[in-house]
């Protein structure tokens, strides 16, 4: 989940009704979370990055573990939390989950139905990031953003990738953008499918936004290796605080719905 430049018309920003279906490619359902529980996320699925530093990107929260405050599963619901309070040096704390060696893949369907927040600061995403590293530090073993949404732009979702050639370092990140009126009012399903190939971005099962393998080796496509899954709810940051942070607004959540994996 690094900051993209964003520009304040963005020509990429389309409306979902003009966006073709999903292929429906992937039909064996190989991980799961449909958190039919109560209490902490299942230690077997799910860990925890935790600490405060800022995370690469000026973020104001602290990533905290085991805290029924932040990361709590209620009602059929993965509730994550940020909340406005003086943890550990920060001025906010938050959660960011990680699917790291509990749940790791090469290609497939990844699937989140969420309902996100709102207010200026909030930086939501659902995100994968390389489980091994192969081809070195961020960018260059890749980075897969299924949906990232900043509180001051409350209409729209975006989907990325990164890498060591497409980059937002360098302005050359693969990226779109989603209008929808509803989101921090309803629940939508994010997903990829990725392949050898391509990696396709859905919103409700319309595509609207692909990225192809070029055929140039890793530095443009890192994404032949295993990659998890991380779920988290930033505060502010380089591009979620670059309008600012409505301090007003929290507690903020972001509801997730299930997790769904299938190859």
């Amino acid at each position: 989940m690094n900051s993209i430049c964003i520009k304040p018309f963005i020509a990429a920003l389309i409306l979902l009704g003009c966006i073709s279906n999903t292929t429906a490619q992937f039909k064996k359902l190989v991980w799961a979370d449909e958190f039919n529980y109560s209490g902490l996320p299942d230690r077997s699925k799910w860990g925890y990055d935790t600490g405060g530093h800022g995370w690469g990107n000026n973020e104001l929260e602290y990533y905290t573990e085991n805290r029924l405050e932040n990361a709590r599963v209620e009602n059929g619901f993965l509730v994550l939390t940020a909340i406005k309070e003086s943890f550990k040096g920060m001025d906010y704390s938050s959660s960011r989950l990680v699917s790291k060696n509990k749940g790791d893949w090469k290609y497939g369907k990844i699937e989140v139905r969420a309902k996100l927040p709102h207010g200026k600061g909030t930086w939501p995403a659902i995100w994968m990031l390389p489980t091994d590293w192969k081809y070195g530090g961020w960018p260059k073993s890749g980075e897969i953003d299924i949906m990232e949404f900043v509180g001051y732009m409350p209409d729209s979702v975006f989907g990325s990738v990164h890498t060591g050639a497409f980059n937002h370092m360098i302005g050359t990140q693969s990226t779109k953008g989603v209008w929808l009126g509803d989101l921090v009012d309803a629940f939508h399903v994010y997903a990829i499918e990725w392949t050898k190939d391509k990696i396709s971005f859905f919103i409700d099962g319309k595509k609207y936004h692909e990225f192809l393998n070029n055929g140039t080796g890793s530095e443009a496509w890192p994404f032949d290796q295993p990659f998890h899954v991380i779920l988290n709810l930033a505060v502010g940051g380089n591009w979620g605080g670059k309008m600012g942070v409505d301090a007003s607004v929290f507690p903020q959540r972001m509801l997730v719905d299930y997790v769904r994996v299938y190859q």
